[in-house]
């Protein structure tokens, strides 16, 4: 049995992979005080001789975590590293270790996917917007705060804006109201400009996938279809694991 590991900046989601599809994605947020118990208890499942993926953009200090209790359990994490060219995508950074491993996994689960072309959008600590055309070539991206992280900026500099809560609508009628649709909409403004700009691109407007913990409420604000994928980096690690020794060494 394969197990895939995904560390991001604040959650690290995790699953089975049999090599033929993933079972139930369980996330557990670093940052919590139980995260080593509750890590622990999840490899329990763990077996002898399984192999376990990793794929980390978390600090070196929870990565280190993390590793350490593979490796402490005898299942030592197989990293994964952004390449150049793999499973029939190639990336459009010179230096592929500037490309975020979980940008480049979500390339390669969405060519898995079908031909494309992909928009593909990752909603989490930060906003990412990531364009993939049918032939596999990633055409490059956008990253941008996140609506959270767009209000925390607010609030710092500003402390009259310092609102929690809120509910998102076109025109808010109270501060907090305000921030919540203003953030959520310059996210959704990002993302409703690429897709022009792509379609413009290409001569074909790109399907949209939507990850990240934000996904969800930027796909319901979108004046164009999107797909949810809130396992996308997995899907990749997946497909990264499968190809382990053929396009270059993991």
């Amino acid at each position: 049995m394969n197990w895939l590991f995904d560390l991001g900046n604040t959650r690290l989601k995790l699953a089975a992979w049999d090599g033929d599809s993933l079972g139930e994605v369980q996330a557990l947020a670093h940052e919590a005080g139980d995260f080593a118990d509750r890590l622990q208890d999840w490899l329990a499942r763990v077996r002898p001789g399984d192999v376990c993926w990793l794929a980390s953009v978390a600090a070196s200090a929870v990565t280190t975590q993390v590793a350490s209790a593979l490796a402490g359990h005898g299942n030592p994490a197989r990293r994964a590293r952004t390449r150049a060219r793999c499973a029939g995508v190639s990336i459009a950074y010179a230096d592929p270790s500037r490309l975020g491993v979980d940008r480049f996994l979500a390339l390669l689960a969405a060519h898995a996917r079908g031909p494309g072309p992909w928009l593909l959008v990752s909603a989490g600590s930060a906003l990412t917007v990531d364009l993939l055309d049918a032939e596999g070539r990633h055409r490059g991206g956008l990253i941008a705060p996140s609506p959270a992280h767009m209000r925390s900026a607010l609030a710092a500099r500003f402390p009259a804006l310092a609102f929690a809560g809120g509910a998102a609508c076109d025109f808010g009628s109270d501060t907090a109201d305000a921030l919540a649709g203003g953030s959520l909409g310059a996210a959704a403004g990002l993302i409703e400009r690429s897709h022009r700009r792509a379609t413009r691109l290409l001569g074909t407007a790109p399907r949209v996938l939507l990850a990240g913990g934000d996904g969800e409420r930027l796909g319901e604000c979108l004046d164009l279809d999107s797909e949810q994928a809130p396992a996308l980096v997995l899907e990749g690690l997946a497909v990264y694991a499968a190809r382990a020794g053929e396009d270059e060494p993991a």
